[in-house]
C-alpha cells in the first residue's frame, strides 16, 4: 500500500481524531503503540487497522503489558475501548509469522503494516 493510502481514511466515528492519526502512525512508521485497553496498559505491534463486521478495530502483537493470555502473542482490540495511544520509541521490523499465512477479511482497511524489508 502506498503512503497515501495509509493516511487518507478519515476519522471513523466515535473515534477520537488523535488516536486514529497515532494509530495510523505507529503502523506506518512501524513504531510500537502504547495505550490503556479497559483500563489496562498494553504495549503491541500494530499491523492491521480498520473496520471488522461494523466496528473499529487493531489487529496487533501484544508484547507488553496486561493481558488475560500468554505474551506475547496476537490480540485484537476494539478502538472504542481504547485510550491514551502513544508512539513508543521503539520500531519493530513489521514481519511477524502467521500460521494461516492469509489476512483477516475486514469492510475497510485504513493501513496494514508493510512487511517489506526497510
Amino acid at each position: 500500500m502506498s503512503e497515501l493510502l495509509h493516511m487518507q481514511h478519515r476519522t471513523p466515528e466515535g473515534i477520537p481524531s488523535l488516536t486514529h492519526q497515532r494509530i495510523l502512525s505507529a503502523i506506518h512508521e512501524k513504531w510500537l503503540l502504547g495505550f490503556s485497553f479497559d483500563g489496562k496498559v498494553r504495549v503491541a505491534e500494530p499491523h492491521d487497522y480498520g473496520i471488522q463486521n461494523g466496528k473499529v478495530r487493531l489487529l496487533a502483537f501484544q508484547v507488553g503489558g496486561v493481558s488475560s493470555g500468554t505474551l506475547p502473542g496476537w490480540r485484537w482490540f476494539e478502538i472504542a475501548r481504547m485510550s491514551l495511544p502513544e508512539l513508543l520509541p521503539q520500531a519493530f521490523s513489521g514481519n511477524r509469522f502467521v500460521p494461516s499465512e492469509k489476512h483477516h477479511a475486514w469492510d475497510v482497511l485504513f493501513a496494514r503494516v508493510d512487511h517489506s524489508p526497510e
